[in-house]
């Protein structure tokens, strides 16, 4: 059985050194615990052989890990850290206290190099910019900023608070999507089972009686042959050619921002991504101008952290603007209109004309509408779509609510203070709209659904009713 030396703190704060037999580490912290004491340092005790993997003096073992830190894990671990930062102790034991709590991950793995890090003479802020998939520009840099400011403790702090408010703003806009998606997914899986068992068998019947279909029936027999014959499978396929489709758009500069800019012209939709994007910048631009970051710096860091072309592009000038002597108010209202973009505008026709060439598509719906309706159709929408792109592409993303704030905030050297103000109003107003689309959304889907089964029953008893008057 493993002998194990351990560093441990009691109740009163007494450091403790010891030795504990245990089958594993996992086991030995138990027992420690147990004991009323808190762990801070643990190792396999050397032996004859030489020195023991893990111990304070050999390379510790990094489990596998891929992708990066969730970003409640993050919150936490900053918060516990602030914490332990407050009580007094050194860094380097507060790093090796929080990593042994760690699950093994990426997170432990990026604890263990920064205390690597530290013990052989980096600061906090160096390194933790050596592990960027886990501490990104905006931690670094707020770490960096509390290490020349002396309130390292008090800008964990504020860390902490903004990665918790981020945190519960993600959960609630996630939160308020679960419902529609698992209603049109179920519904989606019902209809197609109708489309696959239950209207193949009446058109047999039908087909057998010689009866003369209505439009409708038509449509939903060709629909259904549509899905039996490929569509079944192009259902789930659908969503995931869009997907591959955004993701190589996203790929090119002209592409992200154009699909960034009819993202945020989705009725309902854009204006909850749009309102959620300001109240995420905002707040991080205060949280970096409160902690001493300089402004600049500041601007680059939420233009990176801005996960939006357009205020990407905004941020970017507003930078250029203030190293010309301006203020920041003026240019970010400037420069906040989208204005017109060929991919935007070309997304929206496409959209418009999804519907009619989907229907194009089908077999059999060609030679029973007729191609002249459909393309007239395709191209009517298109430009309906393209109308209302162009329409909404001169609207401001940032209003004059923010400008104004922005402004006071300057000229009152408050300006971190007006920035949580505006992040806390746009934070409240996605909390409003988001329960505001909840409530839309559940009768547009009973009404979605009642239409399609009310669709799907009546074009099934339509040529029924007619069988009937026929017989009698």
């Amino acid at each position: 059985m493993p002998t194990y030396q351990f560093e441990a703190m009691d109740a009163t704060g007494q450091e403790i050194k010891d030795v504990i037999d245990a089958q594993s580490e996992e086991e030995a912290q138990a027992t420690i615990r147990q004991m009323g004491y808190f762990v801070t340092k643990i190792a396999v005790k050397k032996g004859a052989g030489g020195k023991a993997g893990g111990g304070p003096s050999g390379k510790k073992k990094r489990g596998m890990a891929f992708g990066g830190a969730g970003s409640k894990q993050l919150s936490l671990f900053t918060k516990q850290l602030s914490i332990l930062q407050d009580a007094g102790l050194p860094i380097l034991r507060s790093l090796r206290i929080l990593e042994t709590q760690q699950k093994p991950g990426r997170l432990k793995n990026a604890l263990m190099d920064v205390g690597d890090e530290i013990e052989s003479g980096s600061t906090l802020s160096e390194a933790m910019a050596k592990s960027p998939k886990v501490f990104n520009r905006l931690y670094v840099n707020m770490i960096k900023a509390g290490e020349a400011g002396g309130a390292l403790e008090v800008i964990l702090r504020r860390l902490s608070e903004f990665l918790e408010r981020s945190e519960s703003l993600k959960r609630k806009v996630k939160g308020a999507m679960i419902y529609p998606v698992v209603v049109v997914l179920v519904a989606v899986g019902i209809l197609t089972f109708i489309m696959l068992r239950i209207v193949p068998v009446f058109q047999k019947m039908f087909d057998e009686f010689g009866l003369k279909l209505p439009p409708m029936t038509t449509l939903l027999i060709n629909i259904s042959n549509w899905v039996v014959s490929s569509g079944w499978y192009s259902i789930p396929l659908i969503p995931v050619v869009v997907w591959l489709f955004v993701k190589i758009l996203r790929k090119f500069k002209h592409g992200r921002m154009g699909w960034d800019m009819f993202v945020l012209k989705w009725p309902i939709m854009g204006m909850l991504i749009e309102k959620n994007t300001m109240a995420r910048t905002t707040r991080t631009l205060g949280t970096l101008v409160a902690s001493g970051v300089p402004i600049l710096e500041g601007l680059n860091i939420t233009r990176e952290t801005a996960g939006n072309a357009l205020f990407e592009r905004m941020f970017a000038r507003v930078s250029e603007a203030i190293r010309e002597g301006e203020t920041i108010a003026r240019p970010m209202a400037n420069n906040s209109r989208p204005g017109f973009h060929p991919i935007a505008a070309f997304l929206w026709f496409l959209s418009g004309a999804f519907w009619p060439l989907l229907i194009m598509s089908m077999p059999g719906m060609i030679k029973e509408i007729g191609l002249q309706p459909l393309l007239g159709a395709a191209i009517g929408g298109g430009v309906v779509g393209l109308a209302w792109y162009l329409l909404k592409m001169n609207s401001r993303v940032v209003d004059e609510l923010v400008v104004n704030m922005v402004d006071v905030g300057e000229e009152t050297g408050e300006l971190d203070t007006m920035l949580y103000k505006v992040a806390d109003v746009f934070d409240e107003e996605v909390s409003t709209l988001t329960d505001g689309l909840m409530k839309l959304i559940e009768p547009l889907l009973i009404v979605f659904l009642g239409g399609a089964v009310g669709f799907i029953v009546i074009a099934l008893f339509l040529p029924l009713i007619s069988l009937i008057q026929g017989l009698s």
